[in-house]
């Protein structure tokens, strides 16, 4: 077992170690301590206790995430959360559980200090489709519903005992949390409505290319239907799986990658114009009103907000 102890500044860097690269914002005095069970070499299940903390996954990092095939499922065991990805919000209290994907962008708050066990693993060691996958994100699962019950159980019991285990065990225990954790998720996961193999993996692709060519303003919804040689109509049933529509994700991925780089002192020296044109808008007008629906502040007021002190120009 390993502990890491860590304070606010060196949140991010922890979160990259134990789960997947986020942008945080740690509150006052924020201490974190982690204990994590390596159970194969891409499964590992953690305890963690901290702070309150907001915490956002851009659309940038999740398109620049290598391997972007991860995925987190978390047990809240103590403290208030909210989780958004897909559009979706899951509030979170204790005892709840909830999936997210490294390959999309999210967002997290806590507005108490948590305590979590958390399973990070491959995508494709979770036996459902990709489509039902993407569906049971940030999605709020019950805990006294009976299958979230076992893996709760079972979660816990195997953090205790992993030590005792080999390597070999631990692999094959890390296997079974994630066959009970696919027996919960059928609890929560809509069906998906005429999604064979071929529609998830189509849906993936057009998901990929729009995370993979945002700056280019050509990008909307008919070029999109059109570079994968499918009709417009045909590309907002895709969409429909995963709760949204082609133009909102485009838009949501655009504005999310816009807020990283507001953020980001790499940037500080582009200008909100320049911000604009790097995520696809032509328009510094239009950008400014997207912002603003979407975050309720101007881009510019977000960077004077969240961007280091002594970086503005």
């Amino acid at each position: 077992m390993q502990i890491l102890e860590y304070s606010g500044e060196e949140l991010e860097d922890r979160a990259r170690e134990i789960f997947f690269p986020v942008t945080v914002k740690a509150g006052p005095g924020f201490r974190g301590r982690a204990a994590i069970q390596e159970l194969g070499e891409t499964q590992t299940l953690s305890r963690s206790h901290m702070g309150r903390i907001s915490a956002v996954r851009t659309g940038r990092m999740a398109a620049e995430a290598s391997p972007d095939n991860l995925l987190l499922f978390c047990i809240y065991i103590d403290g208030h959360v909210r989780v958004r990805q897909h559009d979706r919000f899951a509030e979170l209290a204790a005892g709840a559980g909830v999936l997210t994907e490294a390959r999309s962008s999210y967002e997290r708050a806590s507005s108490t200090e948590t305590q979590r066990i958390s399973l990070r693993f491959s995508r494709e060691l979770l036996p459902l489709r990709s489509a039902e996958i993407t569906e049971a994100c940030a999605r709020s699962m019950d805990p006294t519903a009976p299958a979230m019950r076992m893996l709760s159980g079972y979660l816990g019991r195997l953090f205790k005992i992993a030590d005792e285990l080999t390597m070999r065990q631990r692999l094959d225990a890390g296997r079974a949390a994630i066959e009970l954790l696919a027996m919960a998720l059928r609890d929560v996961t809509p069906s998906v409505p005429g999604s064979d193999g071929s529609a998830a993996v189509l849906l993936d692709m057009m998901l990929t290319h729009v995370r993979e060519h945002l700056a280019d303003p050509n990008l909307q919804v008919g070029e999109l239907a059109r570079r994968h040689h499918v009709s417009v109509r045909r590309a907002y049933t895709l969409f429909e799986q995963i709760g949204t529509t082609p133009g909102a994700y485009l838009r949501e991925q655009r504005l999310l990658a816009a807020q990283m780089m507001l953020s980001d002192p790499r940037y500080a020296l582009f200008g909100v114009s320049r911000v604009a044109a790097a995520v696809g808008f032509r328009d510094l007008s239009t950008f400014d009103r997207a912002f603003r629906r979407q975050y309720g502040t101007t881009p510019a007021s977000w960077r004077r907000e969240h961007l280091r002190p002594g970086l503005l120009l």
